[in-house]
């Protein structure tokens, strides 16, 4: 009997902060069409609804994420014909990843163990990335003769570089957590035991924050690393355009002028 995708993928919604568990552990969390399609939907709530103002995607047991569990999606059937593969990607580990780039609210990966191929990608779209000790990041693809996708080739570059890209891509060495945090892929590492506060409080933060200011944030960085500095200067300027109409941003202004600390609505 088939998991209910409810079962594979935890939800809940706890302190403004939308927590989403990968929960296949005994499959080290390869993730399924069924989780896909549940993350993606996910991400796609918490963008809409003003009471989600963080999101974590986390795992349980030992993995992270080790990569893309392809069976129990849509029946193929048929003849594979010129653009089946292109399609799939496109409909699959892309959109997976972009859920992830698009959500307007700020994006928090908490790694527990090893996150490979699709699963690192997935970590690394995040916003924030913690990583327990014991993880480790793997970009499988080449052991098994394939090219990387869900995004990897126009992630792993703007967090580390053409050149060190090409050698985490080219041999698929296995980089622990340690080695991550040294080269920008991760933000803080902890011991295991600590990996859920830790995404917790920092959740939180995030959580109690100017939510919309923190969303129109993340898509100035995100649209910067693609476009030349005028684009930049110009998104730059409209988005605080916009973010001066927030209540948000008028009880920041008013905070300051009073000597108090802010208290963010969201709005």
């Amino acid at each position: 009997m088939t998991p209910a995708p409810e079962d594979t993928v935890l939800h809940r919604i706890d302190s403004n902060v939308s927590w989403i568990t990968l929960n296949r552990p005994e499959a080290m969390n390869a993730v399924t069409w069924d989780q896909r399609e549940r993350v993606i939907a996910l991400l796609g709530e918490a963008s809409a609804d003003p009471a989600v103002r963080a999101v974590v995607i986390t795992a349980t047991g030992k993995g992270f994420c080790a990569g893309a569990d392809l069976r129990g999606g849509p029946a193929a059937g048929g003849e594979r014909v010129a653009g089946d593969v292109a399609r799939m990607i496109r409909l699959g580990a892309q959109r997976l990843i972009t859920a992830v780039l698009d959500c307007e609210k700020p994006v928090l990966a908490a790694v527990n163990g090893t996150a490979a191929g699709i699963g690192a990608h997935l970590a690394l779209a995040c916003d924030l990335v913690i990583a327990a000790e014991p993880a480790r990041f793997i970009e499988v693809f080449v052991r098994r003769g394939l090219v990387p996708d869900g995004g990897g080739a126009y992630l792993l570059p703007r967090l580390v570089g053409p050149q060190k890209a090409k050698e985490l891509m080219f041999f698929g060495d296995a980089v622990p957590a340690a080695e991550a945090e040294r080269l920008g892929l991760v933000n803080r590492v902890v011991p295991a035991q600590e990996l859920e506060a830790t995404a917790r409080e920092w959740a939180e933060r995030l959580a109690q924050g100017p939510t919309r200011a923190l969303a129109m944030t993340k898509q100035l960085v995100n649209a910067s690393l693609d476009g030349d500095r005028a684009a930049a200067l110009a998104a730059e300027a409209t988005a605080q355009e916009i973010n001066m109409t927030t209540a948000d941003a008028n009880e920041g202004v008013a905070s300051f002028v009073e000597r108090r600390t802010p208290k963010y609505l969201g709005r």
